[in-house]
């Protein structure tokens, strides 16, 4: 532009111009090619970025989401993409093109020293106009958008129990919840637009009047001879080139200090979890399982669960985790399954922490029936086999082990059929059972079961039963977790677990010796009791011996009501009551060691039948 001003115009040479927009087009087309170069270059470098580090970050992420039930698994996985995104978009090339703005202030000074003072000058206040802008309206759009996204999990959380919600009539209440989100939301979006709005028009105005007080400037400075008419016009375009740069740099701003917060966080993130992609093969597990002193702390939770369990079984017995509801069983069982580390103690399968065994290796030795049963999309092969190869007649024989050959048989397609969120709807049973069948794929060598049969039926009940004797004969080590009576029946082994604590341990017949003798005083005070009673109630008989026939004739008023104790309907006041003894039924044998934990022993007994209360009512 300058040349063309002061030689072509004052020259009238056609040939000058001709060689100079032949010199301005080549020079354009070596900018674009360098451009599209750089381009391809930086998406081909984040692609290849994304590709290496994708299955990492997944499995990382996965990990610690399991292992810290706070951390936010998709915002661990949207690092990575707004990682390389910056390498594509708009940080990355506003962060190359920022030091051509000192490129362009260096031609303003050497056409005139006060054109670049102008330069600098007009570039700062952009620059202050766009950082006070950003700075007004961003944290408002930070607080926008964190209600947006709650506004988005409340009503994602009610979709999950859309059912219950219909059901209950509480759809007003939950869409109202969402309502006052989402208004939140609504509220801040627009303070923010409103913040913005003044300097950004501030902006707007400095941007449109900078480029035409330039030329204004450089037309001052022709008038009195200080440069040429081609340094004006020059200098108008000088000033757009080194503001827009810099303006870019600040708009992107944010986006750079975010690719910078997801670089670190993943770099950490990758740091932690190289102890599992560096450790050696180790043999496969044959099932000796050996826990020492375990003190179990949930993640994120300073409150003990399990204190000081201290148990071992081998290949080939059943140990049954007994206890009432919450007294760490569940808990228990994510520590066996390495899902869950150690706060203290150990949990060794074969002498290996099992929480330090990689999962990749040590995965198709185990199997795991959690309380609550999920399946990931996909078809029931797919989720007996893990959804790794499909091998038919595996999984065929890890149904027919559980009894649910023939239920998968009689769904939709057979084998075949989509489960999961939007696939085939379970009930309850047939969840349990395709989760046994998972847990028992390929036979594995330890097994951890979490009450697997609270939705079973009777057939799939007996099944089961007759999976776990085959599984045992298989020389499988296999924990149950249940209030069921017949369970504990088949268990090698009892543990008696109540308030985090480990009560008791040993074999069915060990423990039922160890409660004998608390159960024998206590049946012989009842009896005691029992016979006392009944003294009493026969000596209150003959007193009252008396008939009375307002009371032979009495009728009971409305609404009374007696209790059933097992003895005929008194005739009379003054009638003699006899008393039955009591009749003989199966009675529940608990644990007496302290603190007292009920365990299912169940046993036949007259003299053991009825315990005191029992005794004061049959007398009374």
């Amino acid at each position: 532009m300058w040349n063309v001003f002061d030689r072509v115009i004052s020259a009238r040479s056609g040939i000058t111009l001709l060689s100079l927009t032949i010199l301005v087009v080549a020079v354009f087309g070596f900018w674009a090619l360098l451009e599209w170069v750089r381009n391809r270059l930086f998406v081909r470098l984040s692609a290849r970025l994304d590709w290496d580090l994708a299955t990492s970050v997944f499995d990382a992420s996965f990990r610690r989401h399991v292992g810290q039930k706070n951390v936010n698994l998709h915002e661990l996985l949207a690092g990575l993409l707004i990682l390389r995104q910056s390498l594509t978009g708009r940080p990355i090339l506003a962060l190359m093109d920022a030091p051509f703005s000192l490129v362009f202030i260096a031609f303003g000074f050497i056409f005139h020293p006060l054109l670049a003072v102008f330069i600098i000058v007009a570039t700062l206040l952009v620059l202050v106009t766009t950082y006070v802008s950003q700075k007004v309206s961003a944290p408002i759009l930070k607080a926008s958008n964190l209600e947006n996204a709650e506004a988005t999990k409340v009503a994602a959380d009610s979709l999950r129990d859309a059912e219950t919600t219909m059901a209950m009539g509480m759809l007003p209440a939950v869409r109202n919840k969402w309502f006052a989100r989402h208004q939140t939301f609504l509220q801040l979006q627009v303070n923010a637009t409103e913040a913005s709005g003044a300097m950004r028009g501030v902006g707007s105005l400095l941007s449109h009047s900078l480029p035409s007080l330039q030329i204004a400037f450089g037309a001052w400075l022709a008038l009195e001879g200080q440069i040429t008419g081609g340094m004006v016009i020059a200098a108008s375009m000088l000033i757009a080139k080194a503001m827009n740069p810099m303006v870019s740099l600040i708009l992107s701003w944010d986006s750079i200090i975010s690719a910078r917060q997801a670089y670190d966080h993943l770099n950490i993130l990758l740091q932690e979890d190289e102890v599992y992609s560096s450790q050696m093969a180790l043999p496969s597990p044959t099932g000796n399982l050996q826990v020492s002193d375990l003190v179990l702390v949930p993640p994120g939770s300073t409150k003990v669960v399990i204190n000081g369990a201290n148990f071992s079984i081998t290949p080939g017995n059943i140990l049954a985790v007994i206890g009432p509801s919450a007294a760490g069983k569940s808990c228990l069982a994510r520590a066996l399954m390495g899902v869950w580390q150690p706060f203290k103690g150990s949990v060794r399968l074969d002498g290996v922490e099992i929480s330090d065994w990689s999962r990749e290796e040590v995965g198709p030795y185990l199997g795991y029936v959690p309380q609550e049963v999920e399946f990931f999309t996909g078809t029931i092969a797919e989720n007996i086999a893990r959804f790794g190869e499909v091998e038919p007649d595996e999984v065929v024989d890890a149904a027919r082990l559980v009894g649910a050959h023939m239920m998968i048989l009689q769904m939709p397609n057979g084998y075949d059929t989509q489960i999961g969120p939007g696939g085939f709807t379970l009930s309850g049973g047939q969840k349990q059972s395709l989760a046994l069948a998972r847990a028992f794929y390929k036979r594995p060598r330890f097994v951890v079961l979490d009450e697997p049969n609270s939705s079973l039926d009777e057939a799939l009940e007996q099944s089961f039963r007759a999976a776990l004797e085959a599984m045992r004969a298989a020389n499988t080590s296999i924990v149950v977790m249940t209030h069921d009576p017949r369970l504990a029946r088949v268990a090698d082994y009892l543990l008696v677990v109540r308030e985090g604590r480990q009560i008791g341990f040993g074999t069915p017949k060990e423990m039922l010796a160890a409660v004998q003798p608390a159960e024998a005083s206590s049946t012989g005070k009842a009896k005691a009791k029992a016979k006392a009673v009944n003294s009493e109630v026969k000596a209150d008989a003959l007193l009252k011996s008396a008939p009375d026939p307002i009371a032979d004739k009495a009728i009971p008023a409305s609404g009374s009501s007696q209790m059933d104790l097992g003895v005929p309907t008194k005739p009379g006041v003054g009638a003699s009551v006899p008393i039955q003894p009591p009749q003989p039924k199966t009675a529940k044998i608990s644990v007496a060691i302290e603190p007292a934990v009920p365990v299912s022993l169940a046993t036949r007994s007259a003299d053991q039948a009825d315990g005191p209360l029992k005794g004061r009512q049959d007398a009374g």
